[in-house]
This record gives C-alpha cells, sequence and structure tokens, in this order.
C-alpha cells in the first residue's frame, strides 16, 4: 500500500433504526419546524410542518402499510421524484422494519423490471399516470409484486384511511425491534455499464455518516441561533439524496422539497425557501458559475464579472494558504478589491441563491479547484465530499479551519481510508455497505477483509487529504502505452462557458480526443454578441469559424495543466447532449462513458481518419505526427 490514513475516533454508534429520530424529534421539540412544502408548485410560500405533525403522519401511513400486509423485511419501492411525500412514505417503511428500494422516476421500463425483480419488491410508490403504465407493463412478470400506488392520486391518504383500524401499539412494537444493522434501503448503482447492483445498506450505515457530520459539522449549517434549513431537490433515488435527507431529519434541519430541476423552478425555490446551507453536483456548480457569467454579459458588466471572479479566486488561494500555514493571507491590495467587488458584486451573486447560505456541499464528482476557490471567494465555501452508494454516503470532509480546495478533505471519524499499489482508494468503516442483493460473487469481489475497494483512483498527501483523479475503469490507454485518467481534463474542458459537458476518448489510438457538446442557453447568448450578427454575408460560416477556434481556445487551455503526450489532440462537437432520455447520463448526472463511447463509434472513427489523411497513416505509430490540435465539427 502506498498511503493509509487512519480516522480519529467516531462518534457513537447509533441505535435503533432510522424511523427513531422523527419520534426523538417529536417527544424532545414537538413544535420545531422538521419540513416545508408549497400548497401547490406556483406557490412562493412554504407551509411548515412540525416534528409532532410528521410523526403523527408518518404513524397514519406506517398503520397503512401494516393494514396493507407490508411486514419486516418486506421490499418497498419508491419511483418518484424528491418531494414532501417520498419523505413521509420512506420514514413510515422504516418505522415497521421494511425496505426502501429508491427508483429514479425517469427510469426505462427495462430498467424498472429489472430492479423490482432483482430486490423482490413486494410494492411500488410511484408518482403519476405514467409511471403506472410503465410498472403496469412488467406485473406479468413479478409474481411477488402485490400494491402500486399512485402519489398524485392520494396514495398516502388512502393508505391512511386503511390503516385506521390499526393500532397505536402495532407501529410502536414493530419500530422498537427494528436493529441497527437491519437493511434500511436496497440502492442500486447507477451502473454505468450492464444491469446496475442492489447494494444492501444498513439503518447504521446510512445514519452513521449523518451523525458524524453533524457532530462535527452541524453547527456550520446555519448562523448561531438560527435553525439550518436545506433545500433538497436531487434525486433521493441516490444515496447522495438520502444522506441529504437523514442529516436535516436527524439535525433538526428544516428541509424543504423542490421535485422541478428546471433552471427556472430551482432559482424561483431558492429564492423562496432561503436555505441556510446549499448543496448540489459540481455540474449544478459549474451551471451556476455560467449563469452568473451569462448574465453580466448580457448586462453589458462582463469584464467587472470577470475581474471580480479573478479577484475572488486570488482572495480565497491566499486565504486557504494563510489558514494551511503556508502565506500570510490577503494583502491589503487584494483585500481592497474583494471589500469593493463585495459590496457590487458578491452579495447580489449570494442572493441569487437565496442570499443565506454561507457553505455548500458538492459531490457525485470531483469539483474544480478554480470552481471551488470561485465561491470561496464570493463568500460560499463549498467542500467537496467523497463517498459511493457502497459507503451509504460521505466518507470525508475538509477539517474545520484547515480546508484546502481541490482535494476532498479528510476521512471521517471511524473511517479508514488507504491508497493501493495501483491508486485505487480502500474504505472500510461503519457506513459500508452489507453487499450486492442477489450477487455474492460482486460483492466478493468489492469487499475485501474489510475493505471496499472504491473502483476510484486518488491520492492522499502526508496530513490525510484525499485527491480524486478519477474512475479505474476509465483510465485511458493510448496505443503507445500511456495511461491518461481523463478528469482532469474533462474538468478544465468545462469551466469554459460554451462547454456543456466532454468525456475523453483514446483506449488503444494514437493520441487522446475528446467529444464535446455545447451549453444551448451560452452559445444562443454567445450568438447574439457577435459582431456580425446582422446580415452580413457568410454570416453562418464565419460563425461556425468563430465558434471552432473559440472551442479550440478552450482545448489548450485545458491541455496546459498536462503533459504533452496526455493532451487532448483531436475533438469532436456533438449536437446533442448526453442526457437521461438517450440512455448516456446517470440519474446522479454521471455520464455512461462506455454507451457514450459505442454511441458515437462512427464519430470516434471519423475524427481520428480525419487526422491520418493527406499522407499520414490510418493508425500512426508516432504520437508525435498528432502534435497539432484538430477538432472536427458534426
Amino acid at each position: 500500500m502506498r498511503d493509509f490514513a487512519l480516522a480519529p475516533p467516531a462518534v457513537s454508534h447509533p441505535t435503533g433504526g432510522l424511523a427513531d429520530s422523527v419520534f426523538d424529534r417529536a417527544a424532545h421539540s414537538p413544535t420545531l419546524p422538521m419540513l416545508a412544502r408549497r400548497p401547490d408548485a406556483a406557490s412562493s410560500e412554504w407551509e411548515e410542518v412540525t416534528a409532532v405533525e410528521v410523526r403523527d403522519e408518518v404513524v397514519d401511513v406506517a398503520k397503512g402499510l401494516v393494514a396493507s400486509g407490508i411486514s419486516p423485511g418486506h421490499r418497498v419501492a419508491i419511483m418518484a421524484r424528491t418531494r414532501y411525500e417520498w419523505t413521509i412514505l420512506g420514514y413510515a417503511l422504516w418505522a415497521i422494519g421494511a425496505e426502501v428500494v429508491p427508483i429514479h422516476p425517469t427510469s426505462s421500463r427495462d430498467q424498472v423490471e429489472w430492479i423490482l425483480r432483482d430486490a423482490g419488491c413486494v410494492a411500488v410508490a410511484v408518482e403519476d399516470e405514467q409511471s403506472v403504465m410503465t410498472v403496469g407493463s412488467v406485473c406479468a412478470g413479478l409474481p411477488r409484486l402485490r400494491h402500486v400506488w399512485q402519489l398524485d392520486a392520494g396514495a398516502l391518504g388512502d393508505l391512511v384511511q386503511r390503516g385506521e383500524f390499526i393500532p397505536l401499539a402495532t407501529v410502536d412494537s414493530l419500530r422498537r425491534i427494528v436493529l441497527p444493522d437491519s437493511t434500511a434501503a436496497v440502492a442500486y448503482t447507477s451502473g454505468t455499464s450492464g444491469h446496475p447492483l442492489g447494494c444492501a445498506l444498513s439503518h447504521r450505515g446510512l445514519a452513521s455518516p449523518c451523525d458524524t457530520l453533524l457532530e462535527g459539522w452541524g453547527h456550520t449549517a446555519a448562523p448561531p441561533g438560527e435553525q439550518g434549513s436545506v433545500l433538497a431537490f436531487l434525486p433521493l433515488s441516490h444515496v447522495y439524496g438520502l444522506m441529504i435527507q437523514g442529516m436535516c431529519v436527524r439535525g433538526g434541519l428544516l428541509m424543504a422539497h423542490e421535485p422541478d430541476l428546471s433552471s427556472e423552478a430551482l432559482t424561483s425555490a431558492l429564492r423562496s425557501f432561503r436555505p441556510t446551507y446549499f448543496y448540489g453536483v459540481p455540474s449544478l456548480f459549474e451551471k451556476i458559475y455560467k449563469t452568473f457569467l451569462r448574465t453580466a454579459q448580457q448586462m453589458g458588466r462582463g469584464a467587472l464579472f470577470e475581474r471580480a471572479a479573478e479577484t475572488a479566486r486570488d482572495y480565497a488561494a491566499a486565504c486557504e494558504r494563510h489558514r494551511l500555514g503556508a502565506g500570510p493571507g490577503p494583502g491589503f491590495d487584494l483585500r481592497l478589491q474583494h471589500a469593493l467587488y463585495e459590496r457590487t458584486v458578491y452579495r447580489k451573486l449570494r442572493g441569487a441563491l437565496g442570499g443565506r447560505a454561507r457553505r455548500a456541499t458538492s459531490g457525485g464528482s470531483p469539483l474544480n479547484r478554480d470552481l471551488s476557490l470561485f465561491y470561496e471567494g464570493i463568500g460560499i465555501y463549498v467542500h467537496d465530499g467523497y463517498g459511493l452508494t457502497e459507503t451509504s454516503g460521505g466518507i470525508t470532509m475538509q477539517p474545520l479551519g484547515r480546508e484546502k480546495s481541490g482535494t476532498v478533505g479528510q476521512a471521517l471519524p471511524g473511517t479508514d481510508i488507504r491508497v493501493a499499489d495501483d491508486g485505487e482508494i480502500l474504505v472500510r468503516g461503519p457506513s459500508v455497505f452489507q453487499g450486492y442483493v442477489s450477487d455474492d460473487a460482486a460483492t466478493r469481489a468489492a469487499l475485501h477483509g474489510g475493505w471496499l475497494a472504491t473502483g476510484d483512483i486518488g491520492q492522499l498527501d502526508p496530513e490525510g487529504y484525499l485527491t480524486i483523479t478519477g474512475r479505474k475503469k476509465d483510465v485511458i490507454i493510448t496505443n503507445s502505452g500511456k495511461s491518461v485518467a481523463p478528469a482532469a481534463l474533462e474538468h478544465r474542458l468545462r469551466m469554459h462557458p460554451l462547454i456543456h459537458q466532454a468525456v475523453i476518448v483514446g483506449d488503444n489510438r494514437p493520441c487522446v480526443g475528446a467529444l464535446i457538446t455545447l451549453d444551448p442557453e451560452f452559445l444562443a447568448h454567445w450568438r447574439a454578441g457577435l459582431a456580425w450578427q446582422s446580415d452580413a454575408p457568410n454570416r453562418e460560416a464565419r460563425e461556425e469559424n468563430a465558434l471552432r477556434e473559440e472551442i479550440t481556445r478552450a482545448v489548450a487551455a485545458a491541455n496546459s495543466a498536462v503533459s504533452r503526450s496526455e493532451s487532448i489532440r483531436v475533438f469532436r462537437v456533438l449536437p446533442e447532449p448526453f442526457d437521461l432520455a438517450n440512455g448516456l447520463m446517470t440519474p446522479s448526472m454521471k455520464l455512461r462513458r462506455d454507451l457514450i463511447v459505442r454511441a458515437y463509434a462512427f464519430e470516434i472513427d471519423a475524427m481520428y481518419q480525419a487526422r491520418s489523411r493527406g499522407g499520414r497513416q490510418a493508425v500512426p505509430d508516432d504520437s508525435a505526427s498528432w502534435d497539432d490540435a484538430d477538432n472536427v465539427f458534426r
């Protein structure tokens, strides 16, 4: 092993099941607002639901589940967006010892059938009529499935009515026999290829990272004396969403739900709910940054924003050096500039996120260091977290007062991390999953003497800060034998406002290439700002040439961070993004690399062949003949 980081002592072990936190909160703080919801999607008013009201609703739904024949150990799927009913139903299931199987609501018919069969679900709660039809089309092959409940049709109200005759003592008795090591959820990995695997997560596993983070960092979720609040919008079908929900319920944070992930809906919800803590995935933080830039340019203040952004990054970097003992902190001129932009720029940017958040978490994939410094510089420190479905959520955190952007922090108390000789990150601790359901071979391949082989590659520095460099299976090996981790290049490409997504390719090729998609909103804004936007002759050709030059500059900027042999030499801009609809993105917003490479095999071949014309051999052995970056627009 190359690196090893032992964690500090763990916090006290959780007892009982996840639903106990709902009952404990109601007993000790009955009037504390626990959840917030809107009367309808168009409303900007939020109705607060107290802890005792949440508990009573959970109990009433739990009684309905018992009346419907749901028993301890039964698996029930929830296939819905992030909404109030998801949380109520999930905790009702946990209250009676049932196991939750989250399914992303946009899952295909085949994916739904696979998960329901593999998990052996006896019931499924869906959101709308379309989802009812999807489940209905596969029911014939699912003999265990007995109930399909539709949330939009009042399923929870029906369950409450059905359970009216069930005594409260029944639910209490079932809840008290739930053990910490009982399975709470079977969360299916997003899977970049093949069928997803169901990760069995215990009540202890899901509670452990929540309790550890709350004990050490919970006070940072809001200013002193205020109740913390979080807007939940990422899918509860992903472990990241489940962990955020668990932290809110266990930590007494007010949680609101926003099921609509469109920019307009999310912006409206943030401004009306005004959370004290923000969380998201890197692509969301990138999009917010680009929206800031585009809005500033549309107002004729693009240069001002870029100067303010540079100052924010410089200021944050100076602050980081000071807290790590490597510098004196921002100088007088930098502090003066930062104070000026605080009054004119930064507070307005924070206002777009509700105005109250001072800290945030990014998860799902590594966050670009420059982007992290930007947010810290405008007054919102974004902690880049690390975790997997198999670890029940987060396993690292930045130590308070010793935060280091560009890393995912240090191991949580009670969790140990080491890096194998091949760079793979290994983890052990209380949140590691119980195994893959129905696949003992996959479980044995992942767990070795209590250590989980994560499949991620990274580095531990002497102080125990972990840096993620990519996925082990994503490493590209060119035909010259050069190994390239694509993440760094992809992150730098996406920092250009025109670039939405990037996938690095090059396995068994003479050089590294890239498939690129463009941000449609910024592209429209960019086109509108061109000087020849009028009826100038050959406008379209001139626009395409200008776009080609802009993307070429973005590629050159990305290449500046890597060695010559690792740099991008060919690229192609694709006409449409990778998304859930075309099956090239997972519900957790990760790109399905294997499927993308297969789907665009023709385009990949074409961009390499374009460089081998004109006397060059089809597959040059000498990568030096690919020195000049080329570009091919489809």
